[in-house]
C-alpha cells in the first residue's frame, strides 16, 4: 500500500512538472450520428433559411440505417490531433458526471491527453449532439449545450497552466465571458495563442475584440465567420481577407470548405485547394485543419506552405470517417500534398 501511494504521488508530481506543449480550450461533446431511412427533402426558401428542410411523418417510427457514437467538441478534437502528432497535450474543460463524461475522460487518457484540467460536474449533463445525415452529404445537428456552458473563471487552475501554446476553440456560456482573460494570461506568461473563435467570441464589442486579436499568433476562421467578423458581404472575399489581415498581426487563415483555404502572414498570401476524398461525415473538419496546421507549423519552425498541406491532409482524413477523431492522421504517416500558391500581398491576390 505504501509503495502504491508513493508511485501515485510521483505520477501526479511528474504529470504537473512536465512542460506541456499545447493546452486546448473548448467544448467536449458526446456525438450521436443517425442516418435515417429516406427523409423527405423540402425546398421552400420562405420557410427555411438555407432554402431546404427535411420532413418526417409526425407520430411515426423512423427506421435508422446507420448509427455511430463518438466524442467530439473543439477542445477534445484538436487535442487529439496534437497528441497524435507527438505533442504533450492537455485539455482544459468540463464534462458531466454522466456516462458520456466518463467515456470522454477515459478516451482522453487512452490517447495520452492529460486530464489534469478536465473536470466533471453534476450541475449539467455532458454536451450532446445528435447529427442527422441526409442526402448529398447534408446534415442537421441538434445541439445540447451542457457541462461546458458552466465552466468558468474560478474553475481554471491558472497557476498550473504552463504551456508553449494555447489553442482556443469556439467558447460559449460562462467560459466565453473570460475569453479575453485567457488570451491576456497567455500573453503575460509568454504562451503563444491560436484561436478559432465561434460567434459568441466574434460578437464581443469591436474595440475589445480588436485588442484581443492583436495578441493572437494564429487566427482561424471559416468564410461565414470571416464575413460576420468584418461585416463585409460573403461574396466580397478579397476585401474580407484584407480587413482580417489588418485586424490580426499574426497568421490569419480563412477556410472555404470545398473551395479550399487561404492564409496570410502579412507579407504573402497562400492559397490551396482541398484533397478530393469520399466524404463520409463533415464533423470536426475545421478542427482537424486548424490543429493540423499548427502541428506542422511548430514542427517546421514556421513553414506555412507545409502547415497548409498537412492541415488539408488531416482534414481530408477526418472527412473520410464517421466522427471528428477516427480519420485523423498519425505521426509520420505519409499523405498526399496539395499544391500551395504563394503570392505577395496585393490588390488582386484573391
Amino acid at each position: 500500500l505504501v509503495f502504491e501511494f508513493i508511485w501515485s504521488l510521483l505520477f501526479v508530481i511528474l504529470n504537473f512538472s512536465i512542460m506541456i506543449d499545447i493546452i486546448t480550450f473548448g467544448s467536449a461533446t458526446w456525438d450521436i450520428f443517425l442516418k435515417p431511412n429516406g427523409p423527405e427533402t423540402i425546398k421552400d426558401e420562405k420557410k427555411f433559411i438555407t432554402g431546404k428542410g427535411i420532413c418526417f411523418n409526425l407520430g411515426s417510427k423512423i427506421d435508422v440505417d446507420e448509427i455511430h457514437f463518438s466524442s467530439g467538441g473543439a477542445g477534445t478534437n484538436t487535442a487529439t490531433t496534437f497528441v497524435k502528432q507527438g505533442f504533450k497535450t492537455a485539455y482544459c474543460g468540463r464534462v458531466g458526471g454522466d456516462f458520456a463524461g466518463k467515456e470522454i475522460i477515459s478516451e482522453l487518457k487512452k490517447l495520452g491527453i492529460k486530464t489534469n484540467f478536465t473536470y466533471r460536474t453534476s450541475e449539467k449533463p455532458t454536451n450532446t449532439s445528435v447529427v442527422l445525415s441526409g442526402a448529398d452529404e447534408d446534415r442537421t445537428i441538434f445541439v445540447y449545450r451542457g457541462a461546458s456552458e458552466v465552466f468558468e473563471k474560478k474553475d481554471i487552475p491558472w497557476n498550473k497552466l504552463k504551456a508553449k501554446w494555447f489553442y482556443i476553440g469556439p467558447l460559449s456560456g460562462k467560459l466565453c465571458d473570460i475569453f479575453e482573460e485567457i488570451v491576456d494570461f497567455a500573453k503575460k506568461n509568454n504562451i503563444k495563442v491560436a484561436v478559432n473563435p465561434g460567434n459568441s467570441q466574434l460578437s464581443y464589442p469591436p474595440e475589445k475584440l480588436k485588442s484581443i486579436l492583436q495578441k493572437v499568433a494564429i487566427l482561424l476562421l471559416n468564410h461565414e465567420e470571416a464575413s460576420f467578423l468584418t461585416k463585409i458581404p460573403y461574396s466580397n472575399e478579397s476585401e474580407i481577407f484584407k480587413k482580417i489581415d489588418q485586424m490580426c498581426p499574426g497568421i490569419t487563415i480563412m477556410t472555404k470548405g470545398p473551395a479550399g483555404v487561404v492564409a496570410s502572414d502579412g507579407k504573402y498570401i497562400y492559397s490551396a485547394d482541398v484533397l478530393k476524398v469520399k466524404v463520409v461525415d463533415r464533423t470536426g473538419a475545421g478542427d482537424s485543419f486548424g490543429a493540423g496546421f499548427l502541428s506542422e507549423l511548430i514542427k517546421t519552425n514556421g513553414d506555412i506552405e507545409s502547415a497548409m498541406q498537412f492541415g488539408v491532409a488531416n482534414s481530408a482524413g477526418c472527412l473520410s470517417k464517421w466522427g471528428a477523431k477516427n480519420g485523423l492522421l498519425e505521426k509520420n504517416t505519409s499523405y498526399e500534398r496539395v499544391n500551395v500558391k504563394k503570392e505577395e500581398c496585393g490588390e488582386n491576390n484573391l
